[in-house]
């Protein structure tokens, strides 16, 4: 083999290997050094997070996170649209390449919790929730979302002459669920038109959780969220002294009837090897006096599912259960199903293209396929109209047992800070290897 010869061949492996970096995740240009980018802005990240977390906003109430949000993006040059789905934020990143466009997203709301973690940056806030003054705290993580999204908005600014194609930057609200009588969060964005204009090729998110270690990433393929749906059943029977129940209709027998028998919807009626899932009630109010059997008793509770054909399935017979063993007892049962979330289901093919690139962010060790989670979550509705991938971030720090910490949504849920710039790698190297 001649000189040119060894030339050529020496930049066709070059050219190979370079393709085949790119294709694991892996550096292959030196200039973009994700790594590097995201431990530059670590500390701005965090600082970002601490702000957000010390002012948390109820869900549609996010005023102020959405204006930190949109000056920020602005400051970035990107295209901004804001007040969508009350206030949401979007932001638009253009590369310098032509290509696809992928979405990026982060939930801002806080919850009624009043906070419990000794930290100088707590959240005091308070607000009104159902006519309640309540707490206000950052107790699901919402707020790392979104200084994590902040920092690799950052960090794709700084590289986009060299991505082939678009970002859009999603801040959604109400991601816990829109006040009474209001609507909210993924659904809302998407019925005013979200991905109306142009639709993303693909959709990232990912949430913070204590049941992992800090810097543990979680990602399963397929179902990994459950269905959510809440129920309410009414039993109407017939009042009556409590001493001379024969003259009445007891509708309190008959809900403890109707609640002995949702319970085999589950364990006895549908095929739970298929998917599991879950109908629970967690509310009966009926009655005011130990010698009154009441007109009416109200059932409330939830279900929990992980295949939309099962879920209608479930639904079906639980309103057909209420209403027949009612009737078999001379009293009525009305039920109304509220339905919530779908089913998050991680799209296959694409964990298959990108958990290497996690892997590459974390190691091999500290990437898991956690189990089904009865949680649910509105990233969800996205996953329907494009090809999704959530994902889990550990945050419970070294030398606590992830097993028994404070859980998400607890006024003890504590963040490991550390975990903040794994989170920006790790979504800043899934938009750079998509684009």
């Amino acid at each position: 083999m001649n000189r040119s010869d060894l030339i050529a061949a020496s930049k066709q492996l070059l050219l190979a290997g370079a393709a085949l970096s790119c294709a694991f995740g892996v550096q292959a240009d030196s200039e973009i050094d994700v790594k590097q980018l995201s431990q530059d802005i670590e500390h701005q990240v965090i600082e970002w997070r601490r702000d957000l977390h010390q002012y948390p906003e109820l869900s549609n109430r996010e005023f102020r996170t959405s204006k930190v949000i949109k000056q920020h993006l602005e400051s970035l040059g990107l295209e901004v649209t804001s007040n969508i789905a009350h206030t949401g934020v979007v932001g638009i990143l253009k590369g310098g390449k032509p290509g696809p466009l992928i979405a990026l997203r982060a939930d801002m709301d806080g919850l009624p919790v009043k906070e419990e973690v000794d930290l100088p940056f707590a959240s005091k806030a308070t607000d009104t929730y159902r006519g309640q003054e309540v707490g206000v705290m950052h107790a699901c993580g919402h707020d790392t979302h979104v200084a994590i999204l902040m920092g690799v908005a950052q960090n794709l600014v700084k590289i986009k002459e060299q991505l082939s194609g678009d970002v859009m930057f999603i801040f959604q609200p109400a991601e816990e669920g829109a006040p009474e009588g209001e609507e909210g969060g993924a659904e809302l964005m998407l019925k005013e038109g979200l991905f109306a204009n142009r639709k993303p090729e693909k959709i990232f998110g990912l949430h913070v959780t204590s049941s992992m270690p800090t810097g543990m990433i979680g990602l399963r393929a397929g179902p990994a969220m459950a269905s959510e749906d809440s129920f309410t059943i009414t039993v109407n029977g017939k009042q009556t002294h409590g001493s001379r129940p024969w003259n009445g209709v007891d509708p309190i027998v008959t809900s403890a009837q109707i609640i002995n028998s949702v319970q085999t919807i589950v364990s006895r009626q549908v095929d739970v090897t298929a998917a599991p899932a879950v109908v629970s009630f967690g509310a009966i109010n009926g009655g005011i006096r130990s010698n009154i059997i009441p007109d009416e008793v109200e059932l409330i509770g939830t279900i929990r599912t992980f295949d939309q054909d099962m879920r209608a399935d479930i639904k079906l017979r639980l309103a057909n259960s209420a209403t027949m063993i009612a009737q078999s007892m001379g009293a009525s049962a009305t039920t109304k199903i509220d339905q919530g979330y779908p089913v998050t289901v991680n799209n296959p093919e694409l964990v298959a293209q990108m958990k290497p690139v996690l892997a590459g962010v974390v190691g091999d060790e500290m990437l898991i396929e956690p189990g089904l989670i009865t949680g649910a979550e509105d990233f969800s509705y996205y996953a329907l109209e494009t090809p999704g991938l959530f994902f889990f971030l550990g945050v419970t720090p070294k030398g606590t047992d992830h097993t028994t910490a404070p859980s998400n949504h607890s006024p003890r849920f504590y963040v490991d800070e550390s975990a903040l710039v794994v989170g920006v790698e790790a979504l800043t190297q899934l938009a750079v290897t998509s684009l």
